[in-house]
């Protein structure tokens, strides 16, 4: 996480300033509903609330936890220096530092979901604008890198608003699977600390009780909570490999946008180099970074160990401040992205209707060829195209095999590029509804 690559919001989730607000938070509510089960005095309850305007020391509690070697009691050493010790005197009660860590690492992957939900909205707002604008801006489909057959550049763009409505639903679950609390106490039997505690801490701060939390929350949860952060990052470098495909000085479907002023080599003055792409491929892969040891977190020794901590500690900041970053630089690079439809038409053409080569096979087929013999014809005129830079259309009319079983109209009719969109329309049904 450093700031090049973090945006304000998002960090401050996770800063030392807003994790101690949080547990906080947590303690203070912790004692209104132990205040009111009679467990404490009700004036005492009231006086933990005094510190909710104060700035807590950052320096102070470190101070303190280099004495201590634990930070929550020492931010509860600290919380104590500010209401005093006799207010102080019930904070805190029957509960263990992972109520209040965990709980709180759940509030912050919650906050993070709704910043990331945003981020999805706005892509997915970018991803539909294109879409609609390119609908009908024909280029060639490719297998393995090879020219197959014609799609739309707003089938493309379509294509990638699918996967990330996908994503933001799965982000949605995620989220729903992260957001409970737990404050059982020691090893989660709430035998220091009444369930009814628990369930108040998590209605004031917007979680549902763990159902069963030994002394730790289950980290399947965070497990889930990654794999989703992983699998849109994925998404992120799907959409980024083929704008720096189609960036590539032989393709030149499409680029990054160029501003005024911006240099693409320290060495070459010519560069336009697709930048943001790359970056986002590698930013990918420091969220799928942090995807296995939230797995590896899930199996923990009986009711706790601490092997998770330091894990989540680096990875619930690392990820969720990078996929923010990343899909805010992605929604920027799709509504700047410029298209070249002429470009995209010169690829077509480039093997001189080699394309429509499945067209003719089917006719052949229809016409009573048996589909060995039209394969076989087709791709021995097709070979020429490749080989020879024949023209396939021309080809195929010098063929009298071929004419043998297809007129001239036939064939002339199997190169009509309407006919590869005539679809287009169903499937922006499909993706965005009628």
């Amino acid at each position: 996480m450093i700031p090049r690559y973090s945006r304000p919001e998002m960090t401050a989730i996770w800063s030392p300033e807003t994790r101690f607000r949080i547990w906080f938070e947590i303690e203070a509510h912790a004692c209104d509903a132990q205040a009111e089960l009679g467990v404490i005095p009700k004036e005492n309850a009231e006086a933990v609330w005094t510190a909710k305007d104060a700035t807590f020391d950052v320096a102070r509690i470190d101070e303190i936890e280099a004495v201590t070697k634990h930070d929550v009691i020492a931010f509860l050493t600290h919380l104590a220096e500010i209401v005093g010790n006799d207010a102080a005197r019930f904070v805190h009660q029957g509960m263990t530092s992972s109520d209040v860590l965990d709980t709180c690492l759940s509030i912050q992957l919650t906050r993070a979901a709704d910043l990331l939900l945003a981020d999805l909205d706005a892509l997915l707002a970018a991803l539909k604008a294109r879409a609609l604008e390119h609908k009908d801006t024909v280029r060639i489909g490719r297998s393995h890198g090879i020219h197959a057959e014609p799609v739309t550049m707003g089938l493309t763009f379509a294509r990638f608003y699918a996967e990330m409505d996908r994503n933001r639903n799965r982000l949605e679950k995620a989220r729903w699977e992260i957001a409970t609390g737990a404050i059982s106490g020691a090893v989660g039997t709430f035998a220091n600390i009444d369930p009814a505690v628990e369930a108040h801490v998590c209605e004031k701060l917007g979680l549902r009780p763990e159902p069963v939390s030994t002394q730790v929350i289950p980290r399947d949860r965070h497990a889930m909570f990654f794999a989703t952060l992983g699998v849109i990052a994925s998404s992120v470098e799907n959409i980024a490999i083929e704008i720096r495909h189609m960036q590539r000085t032989e393709v030149l479907e499409a680029e990054e946008f160029f501003s005024k002023g911006q240099k693409g080599s320290s060495a070459m003055p010519h560069k336009r180099n697709p930048v943001l792409s790359e970056n986002l491929t590698g930013l990918a892969r420091i969220v799928r970074s942090a995807v296995t040891p939230a797995l590896e977190n899930v199996a923990l020794w009986h009711e706790r160990d601490i092997s998770h901590s330091s894990v989540e500690r680096m990875i619930g900041p690392d990820a969720t401040v990078t996929l923010d970053f990343a899909l805010a630089r992605l929604t920027g690079l799709i509504e700047k992205l410029v298209v070249y439809p002429d470009n995209m038409m010169a690829n077509m053409n480039k093997f001189r209707g080699l394309v429509h080569s499945q067209r003719v096979l089917l006719a052949l087929t229809q016409a009573g060829v048996s589909r060995e013999d039209a394969y076989a014809l087709v791709q021995r005129n097709a070979m020429k195209v490749w080989e020879q830079g024949k023209d396939f259309k021309e080809e195929l009319l010098a063929d009298p095999d071929v004419t043998a079983a297809l007129s001239p109209a036939e064939i002339e009719d199997k190169f009509d590029l309407a006919y590869h969109t005539k679809h287009v329309d169903t499937i922006f049904a499909r993706v965005f509804g009628e």
